[in-house]
């Protein structure tokens, strides 16, 4: 698939080919970094475990690790490890696998739907999504600074973004906190299943994570000198939610070290309701 620009595009990516028992093949799309994207691999490895699971039960974590670089040219193997169905909880391990080798591997678990005590942080006070512009709208104020993020940007993508500070991370280059919020929706309807809004939204997790944990060093480093490699990724799913509708992911980096840069993110609706949780690591160094 050459490129994912809708959310047609993206659920047609995530419709991976049974080969036997347990084992799917899913295809890849052309990335202007030329690496498999992340959020692709999550997605799919989701759906892989999906497939073998109870359809009242819906995924409720999920703990990743990146382990190679993925090659756009050559398909992915996933092999489902069905490592328990118990009476509440499904339990499952996919490697994701190319050229022999294993290129990520995740560990996932499912729930049916139960009552029980229920109480969450509140989301901050954010600008409503409608009063925002969109990414590839913003994009005009960096199209000669940042020639590369600009046409990233101009991208048809499955989900719309809209950074409530705007573009202001790029622009500038003074030191900045390690904090941003973007309001994020697909950019087409869904059905009701909420595990199909499950690998939506994992798909988009895996942006705005490892820039962020870059703004403290802005007055250091352009974006562009630095290598950015997702290492880690976990997830964790509180209450049901719809993706096509607007979200807010509120991104924070509290610690970079030793060519690592840590972040969380909490996802909200727009009721306030914490809906998701997302924690990633992620590789930073500085190019020479």
């Amino acid at each position: 698939m050459d490129v994912v620009s809708s959310v047609e595009d993206l659920k047609k990516l995530l419709d991976l080919e049974k080969i036997e028992e347990n084992i799917f093949r899913g295809q890849n799309y052309e990335t202007p970094w030329g690496r498999i994207f992340g959020g692709q691999v999550l997605a799919q490895s989701l759906h892989a475990a999906m497939e073998t699971v109870p359809k009242e039960r819906s995924l409720h974590s999920m703990h990743a690790y990146f382990i190679l670089g993925g090659d756009i040219s050559v398909p992915v193997v996933y092999e489902v490890d069905r490592i328990r169905d118990g009476g509440s909880f499904t339990t499952r391990r996919v490697v994701a696998i190319q050229k022999g080798r294993p290129i990520f591997n995740m560990a996932a678990s499912f729930q049916k739907a139960q009552p029980g005590f229920d109480h969450q942080i509140p989301m901050m006070d954010a600008t409503p999504p409608e009063e925002l512009k969109p990414d590839y709208e913003l994009a005009e104020l960096i199209k000669d600074s940042h020639p590369g993020m600009y046409g990233f940007f101009k991208r048809p993508r499955p989900i719309e973004f809209r950074p409530i500070d705007g573009l202001d991370y790029l622009v500038s280059n003074t030191q900045q906190s390690p904090n941003r919020s973007i309001w994020i929706k697909s950019t087409g309807q869904l059905g009701d299943d909420l595990r199909e809004h499950q690998e939506v939204l994992m798909y988009a997790s895996d942006y705005n994570l490892l820039t962020t944990a870059l703004l403290p060093h802005r007055d250091k480093v352009k974006f562009e000198e630095v290598f950015l490699a997702s290492l880690d990724h976990a997830m964790y799913f509180h209450r049901p939610f719809r993706v096509d509708d607007w979200l807010l992911y509120a991104v924070d980096s509290p610690s970079a070290s030793n060519s690592r840069g840590f972040t969380r993110g909490s996802i909200f609706n727009k009721k306030g309701e914490l809906v998701a949780s997302v924690i990633q690591e992620g590789l930073m160094r500085q190019m020479r």
